[in-house]
């Protein structure tokens, strides 16, 4: 007689609990657009939301302290002519975040410390090479201020953002619209799905396709895919009777998934988060009540099902602390290995001519504190210059012009502050 074993494993009684009402974001319009993206960014400093926006595209940018009730009239970024589809925050400097938009642009922003007072029009680089909306946006991990984009023209383009400009153009792969794209952990390959039922990996600086897999999933609707541990991927999508499916794949042998699940019959694109620290990947659809979480190992059956959190808001952010039971309160170190840090280890120019950097990590011991600028964001002026008047003809983006508005801001205000002091004087005499 056979005792059923019941596997060991540290995050099996992981649960999720959503913090307090006065900590969570209330009364948010979050954007209304149907492209399956997820609409917010977050960093050690702020949350960043995609809004609704009349005659334009416009997103929220707070600080983690200012939650509560966010007034209508609260400050946003809307320098976009169309609807914003994706926003991400540098992972080497919290004060920048890029966002692309259905007006065929890519926006490169500089939120001041403490949040934004006013409404916030200027980009700091506008790049611009796409010729149709722009719907996924991914910073490169190690490499300092490369950027990939990936357009509805079916286009992927590398960015050096510091100097403006697209270095790298892969459009002769994707015949059809891009689902996602992402980095795997040193930003040495780059993992696409795509329309045409391919998943990829491609080599980034290149643009080759390195290797590819048809059909992961046999239905008709969009797959998402990410790298995973051990350059593993997990891919989700639908099969043939519209049945959601998570796969996870080994790169060195594409014929058959390691593991395939079938999850349930609901119609949201699944949208996976992986945590490289713990192995635990996070799963929700646009629109689902739930989040499902899985922990990946490296022995059969790969990809275990831990549990799953309910919740949904329309008009609300609500962070949710997912926590592993522990007696003890001492510094768990299993639960929190040394991570990435925000250094970057290799610099744009270095990246582009083929050096490639290992993550930097950084021990969470004593807690982390986010710095002021953990990577100064520097933009070569000159270059900026030439290229913005080159594609766009529109002097008003570049540094020099933003830095004649704060000459001309700063003599205004001096010049009150004279006037009031003359006016304070006449009244004496």
């Amino acid at each position: 007689m056979s005792r059923k074993v019941v596997r060991s494993s540290k995050f099996r009684h992981v649960f999720g609990q959503a913090v307090k009402t006065d900590q969570c974001y209330d009364d948010i319009r979050i954007s209304q657009m149907t492209w399956d993206s997820n609409f917010c960014s977050v960093n050690p400093k702020f949350v960043a939301m995609i809004v609704d926006a009349s005659g334009g595209g416009s997103f929220m940018v707070l600080p983690l302290s200012k939650s509560g009730r966010i007034d209508m009239s609260y400050p946003t970024v809307c320098g976009h002519t169309g609807p914003v589809l994706d926003i991400e925050f540098c992972p080497h400097n919290d004060n920048i975040i890029a966002s692309g938009s259905e007006d065929c642009s890519v926006m490169i922003w500089e939120i001041p410390d403490g949040g934004l007072t006013s409404p916030l029009t200027d980009p700091v680089v506008k790049l611009e090479g796409h010729s149709k909306r722009v719907g996924i946006l991914s910073w490169h991990p190690t490499a300092h201020n490369v950027l990939l984009s990936a357009g509805c023209d079916n286009v992927v383009i590398l960015w050096n953002v510091a100097r403006g400009e697209e270095v790298v153009r892969i459009d002769s792969v994707h015949t059809d619209l891009i689902y996602s794209a992402c980095w795997n952990r040193d930003g040495s390959k780059i993992l696409t799905s795509c329309k045409d039922k391919t998943m990829r990996v491609l080599d980034p600086r290149k643009g080759t396709v390195l290797i590819e897999k048809e059909k992961p999933h046999e239905g008709s609707r969009p797959t998402r895919a990410v790298f995973v541990s051990d350059g593993k991927i997990l891919s989700t999508g639908f099969s043939r009777m519209s049945e959601r499916q998570v796969a996870l794949w080994d790169p060195d042998n594409f014929g058959e998934p390691l593991t395939l699940q079938e999850l349930d019959t609901s119609s949201g694109v699944l949208l996976p988060f992986f945590d490289p620290d713990t192995g635990i990947v996070y799963l929700c659809g646009k629109g689902d009540s739930s989040i499902r979480y899985f922990e990946i190992t490296d022995e059969a059956p790969y990809v275990h099902y831990l549990s799953m959190f309910y919740k949904l808001h329309e008009r609300k952010c609500e962070p949710v602390v997912m926590t592993v039971p522990r007696k003890s309160d001492l510094f768990q170190e299993d639960l929190y290995p040394d991570t990435i840090g925000p250094e970057p280890s290799v610099e744009a120019d270095d990246w582009f001519e083929g050096k490639d950097g290992q993550p930097i990590l950084i021990s969470l011991k004593d807690g982390f504190v986010a710095t002021t600028k953990a990577k100064e964001f520097k933009v070569h002026k000159r270059l900026l210059k030439t290229t913005t008047a080159s594609v766009g003809n529109q002097p008003d983006n570049s540094g020099e012009v933003q830095s004649l508005r704060k000459e001309v801001k700063d003599l205004k205000a001096a010049v009150e502050e004279l006037t009031k002091r003359v006016k304070e004087l006449e009244s004496k005499l």
